[in-house]
């Protein structure tokens, strides 16, 4: 899959806070044309924060059976250094190679990472789905900024996660009573249409499953360096 050329990723830290500056405002926290979404991938990029190795990999799966249409994995080395907020100037490339290997267009990817609920309003989902143009949603199973009162204990219930008197993004209720998830607009997508995506692909199990799958095969690629045929 091809991908757009926004900006080098040969930056220094202060660069990369001006490339998110300036790019947040290109963001589109609303539906870009569907709703539903039949083919939906999920990616995961995974490391040891002292360690130059990567591993991304993407899983696209087609609901509502979650059959597998694809998956791809790579390893590759880190160029930029581990600095919490900028971590999709670290992660984003390697999720890049991956991407460039992928044959089956999504309808929407999930992220595993934070959308609009950034500091910057520009997280690892915001940079991916520019770069990518794509639905895109960020989810996390943590709180990186804003607070959120409990939602409700069955599965489906919300709340708002606030900052600074702004509602940034969604905890959700996955299952009945299990420790909610937090759900932000990645590109191209609203923040309810998100909610019902990470809903939809989440039947059995608190983490939805393209990025269930996604990180089943990180880790893989982290243990043997290989992954399954797609």
């Amino acid at each position: 899959m091809e991908y757009r050329r926004l900006h080098p990723w040969d930056v220094s830290p202060q660069e990369a806070i001006r490339i998110q500056q300036k790019l947040r405002t290109q963001v589109a926290a609303r539906d870009a044309d569907r709703t539903e979404f039949r083919l939906v991938a999920g990616m995961d990029v995974s490391y040891d924060k002292h360690s130059p190795w990567l591993f991304a990999a993407i899983v696209v799966l087609r609901l509502p059976g979650f059959q597998r249409e694809e998956a791809v994995g790579v390893r590759a080395e880190a160029k930029f250094p581990y600095v919490p907020g900028l971590l999709s100037f670290r992660e984003s490339p390697a999720g890049l190679e991956a991407w460039e290997r992928l044959r089956t267009r999504p309808d929407c990817l999930i992220c595993d990472g934070h959308g609009y609920a950034h500091p910057r309003r520009f997280g690892f989902a915001c940079h991916f789905g520019l770069l990518v143009d794509l639905p895109t949603i960020g989810f996390a199973k943590r709180v990186l900024i804003g607070s959120f009162k409990a939602p409700g204990a069955p599965r489906g219930s919300t709340s708002d996660l606030v900052d600074g008197g702004e509602v940034i993004g969604a905890a959700l209720r996955t299952r009945e009573e299990a420790d909610p998830v937090f759900v932000s607009v990645g590109h191209r997508i609203s923040l309810a249409t998100a909610v019902a995506a990470i809903l939809a692909c989440s039947p059995g199990y608190r983490i939805p499953e393209p990025i269930r799958q996604a990180h089943a095969l990180v880790n893989r690629l982290r243990q043997t360096g290989t992954a399954p045929d797609s």
